[in-house]
């Protein structure tokens, strides 16, 4: 018996024919290219045949409003110094009272008033990482430095902090008034 020996007409075909093979490549990348410009087109007429470029919503007015900060702190340099409080000295000077109390009072009220007209703008909502006035917990830390370190720190600023939380105006007792203020606000 003879064996017959078959080969494979594709393989045959190829070897003998390359410029076959080449031309199968060129219409393989050309079917490639076509069948991605056609994904294209549809990805883009999937929105019902409009693209995001026209939608009303990506405008650049409605795209710079919806990107825009909430909000803005700016501080003013030349801005005039706030006026001083002239009421509580006035009603701890008219009230008769023992004169460690009218001191006590007197401080408590200056510093209520400088807090409430400079350490406020941060410390109320808590403005880069300023401890919010009666937050316990933030202020833990801060009160185991103790009072002079607290004292220290607002006078000369610390992190975001300026010196005298930006009101160069204020006098240091007015300053040191507003952090026992606050102290006893976290305690």
């Amino acid at each position: 018996m003879s064996q017959h020996h078959h080969s494979d007409p594709i393989q045959e075909n190829i070897d003998t024919h390359p410029v076959k093979l080449a031309i199968g490549i060129v219409v393989g990348a050309f079917a490639l290219i076509v069948g991605i410009i056609m994904l294209a087109h549809f990805a883009v007429n999937a929105y019902g045949g409009r693209s995001l470029k026209n939608d009303p919503s990506m405008s650049e007015a409605n795209v710079a409003k919806r990107i825009a900060p909430v909000a803005k702190v700016t501080i003013d340099p030349n801005a005039p110094p706030p006026a001083p409080a002239a009421a509580p000295v006035a009603v701890a000077a008219a009230a008769p009272a023992p004169a460690a109390a009218s001191g006590a009072a007197a401080g408590a009220d200056a510093g209520k008033a400088t807090y409430d007209k400079t350490c406020a703008v941060c410390h109320a909502a808590g403005v880069a990482g300023a401890p919010k006035l009666g937050d316990k917990a933030a202020w833990a830390p801060r009160v185991g430095q103790g009072k002079d370190a607290l004292h220290a720190s607002a006078l000369k600023g610390k992190g975001a902090m300026p010196p005298k939380g930006g009101n160069p105006a204020l006098s240091d007792a007015d300053v040191k008034a507003a952090v026992d203020y606050m102290l006893a606000a976290s305690k």
